[in-house]
């Protein structure tokens, strides 16, 4: 599939395309008004720099705004922009940088979004950092929070949290099953009124704004690829899990979602196996040739896995199969 027809894509499959070059650029040749989803993680505002690069936090805003401004006129009037963003120090002393606020702040206030509502991923294994002042001083507790900011064009995107609703808990499992032994229905001293209706079984339970989940990835199509070619891993990952919850609770099969910072394409990823339309871009043709890997499948051999690396840094059009996630 080629969804900008001027540009060969690095690779494409029966959903989606992957491209090389500046999203600025990729983005202006889309239709005004043609996305569903935008799913990203920049590069953040940290004060060492990063072999995918990073911008420095006294000019990170107005650098990220260049991309949200463009973000903002290809987006569906429905759609929405979630942007993960990792936390930092400022240089040189024990306090919190202010940039991921600020972005908040300057895409609504300037830019013209919503915030339709804030997410904090949770990532428990997260190493202790930063060293100086969290292993070394010992004065702060270690980072293990991204924020994660749901933008809306309009102030009704699309979505539907009973597309991603979390299984109930053993106790609420139970008062399904004999409600009266664990609650009266009645008028709380809160000023919520608890009714029977409180025990029906939905199929699951709301999840909250505070997502719990692990960046522990250590095997699967995509690592064991760049260990069978000697390629190293893109350094900054997201799991699937984080883009898998924002693709089912926003967008519906056939959609369009848009990663402007692909990296290892994760997104581009979990965005095939739920049936969406997807594009990757990103400025490294050697992330996105490697990140091909997690469209073959486990059973390609380091042959296969070499050869197909090759292909795409040759510059060839490469299509890969439609296998089973």
């Amino acid at each position: 599939m080629n969804f900008i027809p001027e540009l060969h894509p690095v690779y494409s499959t029966r959903l989606g395309a992957a491209y090389c070059g500046d999203s600025l650029t990729l983005l202006a040749q889309l239709p005004d008004n043609s996305i569903n989803l935008v799913m990203t993680s920049p590069p953040f505002a940290l004060q060492r720099p990063k072999e995918f690069g990073n911008k420095d936090q006294s000019e990170y805003v107005a650098w990220l705004a260049e991309f949200a401004q463009l973000v903002f006129r290809k987006l569906k009037n429905d759609g929405s922009f979630v942007l993960d963003l990792g936390g930092a120090y400022r240089k040189g002393v024990p306090s919190r940088s202010l940039y991921n606020f600020r972005v908040l702040l300057h895409f609504c206030d300037d830019i013209g979004f919503h915030l339709a509502e804030d997410f904090y991923w949770f990532n428990r294994s997260k190493l202790p950092s930063p060293i100086e002042w969290v292993n070394k001083r010992k004065t702060r507790a270690k980072d293990s929070i991204n924020t994660v900011w749901w933008f809306s064009k309009t102030e009704n995107p699309k979505a539907d949290v009973t597309k991603v609703l979390t299984p109930y808990s053993p106790r609420m499992k139970k008062l399904l099953v004999n409600p009266g032994a664990f609650y009266d229905p009645k008028k709380r001293p809160s000023g919520h009124n608890i009714s029977m209706g409180f025990a029906k079984d939905n199929g699951g339970a709301i999840p909250s704004n505070l997502l719990q989940i692990s960046n522990s990835e250590s095997n699967g199509a995509y690592l064991d690829g760049c260990k069978a070619a000697g390629l190293k891993a893109h350094p900054a990952r997201f799991p699937a899990k984080l883009p898998e919850f924002f693709i089912r609770f926003l967008t519906d099969p056939g959609d369009l979602v848009v990663d402007i910072f692909a990296g290892s394409n994760t997104t581009g990823r979990v965005a095939e196996v739920e049936g969406r339309r997807w594009l990757a871009f990103d400025e490294s043709r050697a992330y996105l040739a490697a990140s091909a890997f997690r469209f073959v499948g486990s059973k390609a051999s380091s042959a296969e896995l070499i050869d197909l690396h090759g292909r795409i840094q040759r510059q060839e059009r490469v299509r890969l199969p439609n296998r089973a996630a």
